[in-house]
């Protein structure tokens, strides 16, 4: 199993950026989520809006963007990147660019977000690149559905959030939405993630059969002190 860290692409500059990569590799981290900063990331939390916001006040151009994660693909050789993308960004950088940016630097794990419609993601689909989906803890029935007709790993939310509603109680532990994803047919990577923000949860994310856990804030809110943050990145890894 593996961590999966979130690399905020252009906060503060693409240069730190390109830096904070190498930290979280040098600290254990085999997969890193990149993303294209979007000019309207709705779907984000408050920290993370912040940070796209001043990735693209610094630098709006996504060919430098794209020309920037081929650098830490190249300085990380060893390293899985996952691109993380709104749909808003890729029809602003163009659909077929983006399918031949993928497809030309062995990018091939996507996460495709802000979804207008079924047309883009079908059309990353049909040019062999594979597309995550998002099922959320209460394992509902449709998003079982979609999972199962996607071709990406499974984004599978690790822990219910406060107010979101039930739990389902055919599956009232991550383990068993883990199996029960496994139950339906579905043989892709489960990785876990919401909610993943100390070690134990790693630990609980392994216990369920996860493929991998994403560590998203924990790590982000650490930046400032570099020393601390790999040591925090090597305590998740420990879990792994």
């Amino acid at each position: 199993m593996d961590i999966i860290l979130y690399l905020s692409n252009g906060y503060p500059t693409m240069e730190s950026s390109i830096q904070m990569a190498r930290e979280y590799v040098d600290a254990g981290c085999r997969i890193i989520e990149v993303d294209f900063p979007s000019r309207d990331p709705y779907l984000e939390s408050d920290l993370i809006k912040s940070r796209m916001a001043k990735a693209l006040e610094n630098c709006d151009d996504y060919d430098a963007y794209m020309e920037e994660i081929l650098t830490i693909k190249r300085q990380n050789p060893h390293t899985k990147l996952l691109l993380l993308a709104y749909e808003n960004t890729i029809l602003e950088i163009g659909v077929d660019k983006y399918i031949r940016y993928c497809k030309d630097n062995g990018f091939e794990d996507l996460l495709l977000v802000g979804l207008s419609g079924n047309e883009v993601k079908q059309k990353i689909i049909d040019a062999g690149l594979r597309v995550s989906c998002y099922v959320q803890y209460q394992m509902l029935e449709e998003e079982i559905a979609s999972a199962k007709d996607s071709n990406g790993f499974v984004y599978l939310q690790a822990k219910p959030t406060p107010g979101q509603g039930y739990v389902n109680p055919k599956y009232p532990t991550l383990k068993d939405c883990v199996e029960g994803l496994r139950a339906s047919g579905i043989q892709r990577p489960i990785y876990c993630g919401v909610g993943v923000h100390a070690p134990e949860d790693v630990r609980m994310v392994k216990e369920a059969g996860g493929d991998a856990a994403f560590v998203g804030s924990t790590i982000l809110k650490l930046q400032e002190d570099i020393p601390a943050m790999k040591a925090k990145i090597r305590e998740f890894a420990a879990q792994c």
